[in-house]
């Protein structure tokens, strides 16, 4: 029987932050899993779509550099099914961090070339082989190769994501646009796929053209400009921000690999320049220079998943007065835009609360809810409120007084973590039984 992972809708921000704690990433040779340099082999499954509105890399789907994407492993441990480390992994716990590399390998290309059929069962289950009571074989679908973005990650608690450090985890939709002697397969999958073995390789970005592109994430605004950045030749390993005329390391949001939290040029400016660095930690186009603004269409705050905007730009590792225009595609209105007025300003008090899937397993899962400042005072407590989807129910939580009436779920900050200065974030976090679904609603409130 064919089995594979359906993995949608592992982070579920659904209110006006766009995620996360802010921490630094470890650097690319903190590694527990040596990078391929030449191709390696790994066994391969698939997965329908990125959460909702981001995938792990902190894009939406629909902004990918490529209709074809691939997940790679969170951890590296084998042979534990049951821990999901804090992300990003601390320098403390390097040993663990698997090819996602703290989404440092986030919008990097790799060469994909399907290998062995296996004739038994390859379901992941913990602590059994792969391809159990069959064999691996070569058949006519052996040797297709397709090219795909890095553009999520795998930390679920089974044998493909723990026990296997060459694992991939590709898009479904891409399994039949493998090509064999110049045409697409066609039909390896359903019928002809059985999460088969692969090998794989990093490789450049394919016919590249033009430049990045940058987005505003949903939840952006003077106090929090958190970008994304695409389109890029060789991935991203940092992005730089002026502010008070010196050059500055941006932070990572979380492990989403493309998504920075940046400055602006003076404080509390809706002005922006950066520079980004490559996954070789070369700065892209000899230094190039990228200014933009805060978009007015986010009228203050942007409420859109992915808000596009417009930039010039200037060669060199200094900032010049002129820019020359960069061609960059309009802005695309979102499918369901919030409207929200022009002009409004920087709430002077509020705050969001934004969820996310940590981990999960066969009739549970285990949630985050971070809780962001939004406002230009600071706040000394909050309650927040999310709806499940279905019976779901919290078995336990942690960094909040949590209480639920029906699919109602209500927490208030504890005694430790209720006081935030502007822009700051804490969480709180819970195990949950039922199916692995995004709740309905998630929103935050002052106290």
């Amino acid at each position: 029987m064919t089995t594979s992972r359906h993995r949608a809708g592992l982070l579920a921000a659904l209110t006006a932050a766009a995620v996360l704690l802010l921490v630094v990433p470890l650097p690319a040779g903190a590694l527990a899993v040596p990078e391929p340099t030449t191709p390696v082999t790994g066994n391969a499954t698939h997965f329908d779509a990125l959460g909702a509105p981001y995938g792990g890399c902190g894009l939406p789907q629909a902004e990918l550099d490529a209709p074809d994407f691939v997940a790679l492993n969170a951890y590296d441990l084998p042979g534990d099914y049951s821990s999901y480390p804090m992300r990003p992994i601390p320098a403390s716990q390097a040993a663990k961090i698997g090819l996602w590399n703290n989404g440092l390998n986030c919008g990097r290309f790799v060469r994909v070339t399907v290998g062995d059929y296996c004739t038994g069962v390859n379901d992941g289950a913990p602590g059994q082989p792969f391809c159990r009571n069959g064999s691996w074989t070569a058949d006519a679908y052996s040797g297709a190769t397709l090219t795909m973005v890095v553009a999520d990650s795998c930390g679920d608690g089974n044998a493909w994501c723990r026990d296997d450090p060459y694992h991939l985890d590709l898009s479904t939709a891409s399994l039949n646009r493998f090509v064999r002697n110049g045409t697409p397969v066609g039909d390896m999958n359903p019928t002809h796929w059985n999460n088969r073995h692969v090998s794989w390789s990093f490789v450049p970005a394919p016919d590249y053209t033009g430049d990045i592109r940058i987005g505003f994430m949903k939840g952006a605004q003077r106090y929090w400009p958190a970008i994304a950045v695409s389109h890029l030749a060789n991935g991203i390993h940092g992005v730089e921000y002026l502010a008070g005329g010196v050059w500055t390391a941006a932070t990572m949001n979380s492990d989403m690999g493309q998504s920075y939290v940046i400055g602006a040029t003076a404080a509390g400016g809706t002005d922006f320049q950066i520079r980004v660095r490559d996954a070789a930690g070369a700065l892209i186009n000899n230094g190039r220079v990228y200014r933009f603004a805060l978009p007015a269409s986010c009228g203050g705050t942007c409420s859109a998943a992915y808000t596009r905007v417009d930039y010039t730009t200037s060669d060199g590792p200094t900032p010049t007065p002129t820019g020359t225009p960069t061609a960059t595609p309009t802005v695309t209105p979102p499918v369901t835009p919030t409207a929200t007025p022009t002009g409004t300003p920087a709430p002077v008090t509020g705050c969001s609360a934004a969820y996310r899937v940590t981990g999960s397993w066969s009739g549970g899962f285990q949630a985050e809810v971070t809780v962001r400042n939004l406002g230009v005072s600071a706040i000394t407590g909050w309650s927040t409120a999310l709806t499940f989807a279905g019976t779901q129910q919290v078995a336990s939580s942690w960094s909040a007084t949590v209480s639920q009436s029906g699919r109602q779920v209500t927490a208030t900050n504890a005694a430790y973590n209720g006081s935030l200065i502007p822009g700051a974030t804490t969480s709180w976090g819970m195990v949950v039984t039922g199916d692995n679904q995004p709740p309905t609603v998630a929103t935050c409130a002052v106290r």
